[in-house]
C-alpha cells in the first residue's frame, strides 16, 4: 500500500502480534516485522501490542511479546485471564462458584509482577475468551493504575463491562466501541457510558461506521483513542477512516495522539 500523507502524529492502542510462529503458521498473521512496516506506511509512530488467545496461562506469550517489542516502536501489554464467567444469570453464577475450566489464572501477584516489570505498560482482557478476573485481581489492577484494554462486543456488552470493571478505579479502554462485530446499538450504549465513567475510554478499532465515530468524538473528544485492530485491519485503512470524518482538526489530534498519551505513558511524545 502507498504511504499516507497526513501530518498528524498517530499512535495506536490496539494491535495484536503473534509470538508463537509454530502455532500460527500463516504468514503475516500478527507478524511484528509486518506490523512495523504497515505502521510506517500509515504514519503510526508507536503501537500497543498484546498476544492472541491461548490455552493455559499467558506468561510465556506475554514475555515473548515483550521481547519482540525491544528495539521496535511497540508497547507491550500483558494479556490476563480469570476464572469467572461474564454475566449475571443463575447459570453464570453457578459456573463462577465451580470455577471456569482448569489450570492457572491470573493472580494479584501476577498483576503486581507485570506492573513493576519495566517491559509492560498495561493489560489486555478478553472476557468472552478468557473469563473475568477475581475481585482480588481487580483490586490489584486498581492499585497499580495501569490501563486495561478490554474486548467488548456481543459476548460481553458495554453494560456488562460497566458492571464488572468500572466500579474499580481502573483506566479501561473499551475496544471496538464495545460493539464487536459492528453492533450499532452497543456502540450507542458505550458512548452513553462515557458521561458517567471518567476512567472509561473507547478505541476506534474496527468500528467502521461514521455516525457513532463522529458523535463520540464531538461529544467526548478527550475519551476516544485511535486503534487500528491490526492484523485484521491494515493501519492505513484504519487511519484513513478517521481522516475522512467530519470533526475538528483539534479533536482529530486528540484521537490520534493526545488522548492515548494521557492514558498509556509510552505513547506520549518523548521529552528531550
Amino acid at each position: 500500500m502507498l504511504e499516507l500523507e497526513h501530518g498528524f502524529r498517530v499512535v495506536d492502542v490496539h494491535a495484536r502480534v503473534e509470538p508463537d510462529e509454530q502455532r500460527r503458521p500463516r504468514p503475516g498473521l500478527g507478524d511484528p516485522e509486518q506490523l512495523e512496516r504497515e505502521m510506517h506506511q500509515a504514519g503510526v509512530v508507536r503501537a500497543v501490542v498484546y498476544p492472541g488467545a491461548r490455552e493455559g496461562d499467558y506468561l510465556t506469550a506475554n514475555n515473548a511479546v515483550a521481547r519482540m517489542s525491544v528495539g521496535r516502536p511497540l508497547v507491550a501489554f500483558a494479556r490476563i485471564d480469570g476464572a469467572r464467567e461474564p454475566g449475571g444469570g443463575a447459570g453464570s453464577r453457578l459456573r463462577n462458584l465451580a470455577g471456569r475450566g482448569g489450570g492457572d489464572h491470573t493472580t494479584p501477584e501476577d498483576i503486581e509482577q507485570y506492573a513493576y516489570d519495566d517491559r509492560f505498560y498495561g493489560f489486555k482482557l478478553h472476557p468472552g475468551k478468557d473469563g473475568l478476573p477475581t475481585e482480588a485481581v481487580l483490586e490489584q489492577l486498581a492499585d497499580v493504575a495501569l490501563p486495561v484494554l478490554v474486548h467488548g462486543g456481543e459476548d460481553v456488552p458495554p453494560s456488562a463491562i460497566a458492571d464488572e470493571l468500572l466500579g474499580y478505579d481502573i483506566p479501561v479502554i473499551l475496544a471496538h466501541f464495545g460493539a464487536h462485530p459492528l453492533r450499532v446499538g452497543l456502540m450507542d450504549e458505550a458512548i452513553a457510558l462515557l458521561s458517567d465513567h471518567d476512567q472509561l475510554y473507547l478505541d476506534t478499532s474496527v468500528v467502521r461506521y461514521r455516525d457513532p465515530l463522529e458523535r463520540a468524538i464531538r461529544e467526548h473528544p478527550d475519551r476516544v483513542l485511535f486503534g487500528s485492530g491490526s492484523p485484521h485491519t491494515h493501519p492505513n485503512v484504519a487511519v484513513m477512516e478517521i481522516l475522512t470524518l467530519d470533526v475538528p482538526e483539534d479533536a482529530m489530534k486528540k484521537v490520534f495522539s493526545n488522548n492515548a498519551g494521557r492514558v498509556v505513558d509510552p505513547l506520549a511524545p518523548r521529552q528531550f
